[in-house]
């Protein structure tokens, strides 16, 4: 009877043991830092059929969030259109120089011309309507010195022309996409001429003390307002290269005023001049 009833007792002792082997093993396996090559490839082809299935799924779906990314991105980073465009399409300059008679405006007394030498000063703007041509506004004011037998004739010491314009004139560029060109330009428009005769006068200025000092003031002036056209070339130079927006030039024009005569022994009135200047485009 005793031997019968051990033998229960040890198959239950070695399926016991079993299966805590069993269990052992199972726990190291799931605890193990290195996965498996089967989990691994199973794992990457789960996720590559995710992503091809997000890929294809539709034109409003993930495949369309590059494009609009992209197109967003591109957007932030240029500017409006109307602003390049405006930027693009305005021109401006600025200059000045010296102007030099040409001594059709001559007194009838003498023969001698009723104004010289002096400076101006130019700016203007407007339109690039092309490659080629550009139509400027310009304002443009005139400092000329008298000579001294038209002074002399008045009787005063010393005197001056001022010449003031609004005038409209179209450019034309006849190599724009060079670094040197050359252009045409002329117009027309409103001209304000102004002659003053001056004498020195005595004049107190005191600050911590006075003092007296001489300066020229206007004793007798006449004016008068008239057309007139302008027409003559230039020379440009790009700075910065070929793509450069902004040049350097230099220009001459022949102007022509239709001024009244100034009395009835000073000869016709007209003033042609011929004002250099030097200065920047845009």
């Amino acid at each position: 009877m005793s031997h019968f009833r051990s033998i229960p007792l040890v198959r239950l002792t070695s399926l016991l043991g079993a299966a805590a082997i069993l269990a052992t093993a199972s726990a190291n396996a799931q605890s193990s830092p290195s996965p498996s090559p089967f989990s691994s490839n199973l794992v990457a082809s789960n996720e590559s059929s995710s992503l091809s299935f997000l890929a294809n799924d539709s034109l409003g779906g993930a495949a369309a969030l590059p494009s609009a990314s992209a197109a967003g991105g591109s957007g932030a980073a240029q500017e409006p259109s109307w602003k390049r465009k405006a930027t693009h399409d305005f021109a401006l300059e600025a200059g000045g120089g010296f102007n030099g008679p040409i001594g059709n405006d001559t007194s009838s007394s003498n023969g001698g011309p009723f104004i010289t030498w002096g400076g101006n000063f130019t700016v203007g703007g407007g339109l690039h309507l092309n490659k080629y041509v550009s139509l400027l506004a310009e304002y443009q004011f005139i400092d000329d010195k008298l000579p001294g037998h038209f002074i002399g004739e008045v009787g005063t010491d010393g005197g001056n022309a001022h010449i003031w314009s609004f005038t409209l004139a179209p450019v034309v560029d006849l190599f724009p996409k060079r670094t040197n060109s050359i252009y045409v330009t002329g117009g027309g428009g409103f001209y304000r001429k102004v002659t003053n005769f001056t004498e020195p006068e005595d004049v107190e200025y005191c600050d911590y003390y006075c003092e007296i000092y001489s300066q020229n003031e206007t004793v007798y002036h006449f004016s008068s307002n008239q057309g007139g056209v302008n027409l003559g070339f230039g020379l440009t130079h790009k700075v910065g290269g070929a793509a450069s927006k902004m040049k350097i030039f230099a220009e001459a024009r022949y102007l022509f005023l239709d001024t009244p005569s100034i009395h009835e022994t000073a000869g016709t009135g007209t003033t042609g001049l011929i004002p250099v200047t030097f200065g920047l485009r845009w």
